[in-house]
């Protein structure tokens, strides 16, 4: 499966992006017991600051979609990069915890800049078969990233404060930024041709799958935000213990997972036209018993065990979502299509922290987590209403024949190929 030089570098570049962006998202989640001491705070008032991230995230990710089918991609995610960079070092030295929860909410603005325009330029520059491979990789460095914040929030945080963690993640993210203003983009469409929202809703398995992501990004967001809190409090590890072995998982688990996923669905997709849904829907009720294994079990040992397996089939989840997204929508409407499914996607899967944390807070956060796994498993099961849909409808829509049309007319002028 060759690729010429530009695409690798393309990959290569956006992957890096991504790893920053989530190692500056996840480095909170260890600081939370050290932020609770601090800031004297609830645990309501912790799972505030992944919410609102993503909630800011999700009302920028439309616009940002729509200026990304429109206009400069590359200039769109350096932008981005460069706000979150400098919004996360001003968490770091936030005097207050409402400082800090605001300076989290423009961490969602840059954020929301860069995934639309990035998906978007990885499914237009790489061969439609591969897409849910490339798309994996992509992911990857986002699950890597999500992994080095872990485990950078745990190490800093214990020795130096929580202060250190977040300047360091945010003066990290500068150099891939500005790397990002000399990427090359694939050849553009007159700027009138943009596919309308409406049009996007009017596709029942693309709705289907949204409000199933939005159950899966519910549950996942919880468990990434209270994971390390709920090992030290209830399944005896120390703060380091818990961000270097989850860090680890993580490492090796969600990375082999994506891959895997993205590898298999390709795979599946050529037998069955709706073969990278089946793939998702089968890894997340294959994941669902480890996650109840792993919160019930009092072995550390298990503990980890059960978390692994369920990391490895929950991050099959990645590339291919971004796939069958494209796959379903004319390639003009590529980013919108990421940045409407974000918006409704994140706006709800928001409120994951929140809602956790107030069911811990009236009962414990073994319960909070439990039911976090019932969200996952019918999310998994709304997959199957995409299927069907599928099955139905065929993977182009009709409501998107003439749209889809000039599409090929135009990738008929403008191959995409590998060398």
């Amino acid at each position: 499966m060759p690729f010429n030089a530009a695409q690798v570098r393309l990959l290569a570049v956006l992957a890096l992006i991504n790893f920053v962006n989530f190692a500056d998202r996840q480095v909170l989640n260890p600081l939370l017991p050290l932020l609770r001491q601090h800031f004297g705070v609830t645990d309501s008032q912790l799972g505030s600051l992944q919410t609102v991230l993503l909630i800011v995230l999700a009302a920028a990710s439309i616009p940002s979609g729509y200026l990304a089918d429109r206009f400069s991609q590359h200039t769109i995610i350096a932008a981005g990069v460069l706000f979150w960079s400098f919004a996360s070092m001003c968490s770091g030295l936030a005097p207050t915890f409402a400082a800090l929860f605001v300076c989290r909410g423009l961490v969602g603005i840059g954020e929301a800049a860069y995934a639309p325009a990035a998906q978007s330029m990885i499914s237009d520059s790489f061969p439609v078969e591969h897409r849910a491979l490339t798309q994996s990789i992509f992911a990857s460095g986002m699950l890597l990233g999500g992994a080095g914040g872990l485990a950078l929030g745990g190490i800093m945080g214990e020795r130096h404060g929580w202060q250190y963690a977040f300047l360091i993640v945010g003066a990290i993210g500068i150099i891939p930024g500005l790397s990002a203003f000399r990427l090359k983009e694939p050849p553009k469409r007159p700027r009138s041709e943009v596919v309308p929202i409406w049009k996007l809703l009017s596709v029942p398995a693309y709705v289907a799958m949204t409000i199933a992501g939005t159950c899966i990004t519910f549950s996942t967001v919880s468990f990434v935000t209270w994971g390390i809190d709920y090992a030290t409090s209830y399944k005896d590890f120390s703060l380091k213990e818990a961000a270097l072995s989850l860090a680890v998982i993580a490492l090796l688990s969600l990375v082999l997972g994506a891959l895997a996923g993205g590898y298999f669905a390709d795979l599946v997709q050529k037998r069955l036209a709706y073969g990278r849904i089946l793939v998702i829907a089968g890894a997340f009720l294959v994941a669902a018993p480890f996650l109840l294994l792993a919160l019930q079990s009092d072995e550390k040992w298990m503990v980890l065990a059960g978390f692994f397996v369920a990391s490895f089939f929950m991050s099959w989840y990645h590339g291919p979502t971004t796939a069958v997204l494209h796959d379903l929508t004319p390639q003009r409407a590529h980013a919108t299509a990421i940045g409407v499914y974000m918006f409704v996607t994140q706006i709800v899967g928001a409120l994951g922290p929140l809602l956790i944390g107030r069911i811990s807070d009236a009962s414990d956060l073994l319960v909070a987590l439990q039911a976090a796994t019932g969200v996952m498993v019918f999310g998994a099961l709304l997959m199957l209403v995409a299927i069907y849909f599928v099955r139905r409808d065929g993977m182009h829509h009709p409501r998107l024949a003439a749209f889809r049309a000039e599409d090929d007319a135009y990738a008929a002028s403008h191959p995409v190929k590998g060398d």
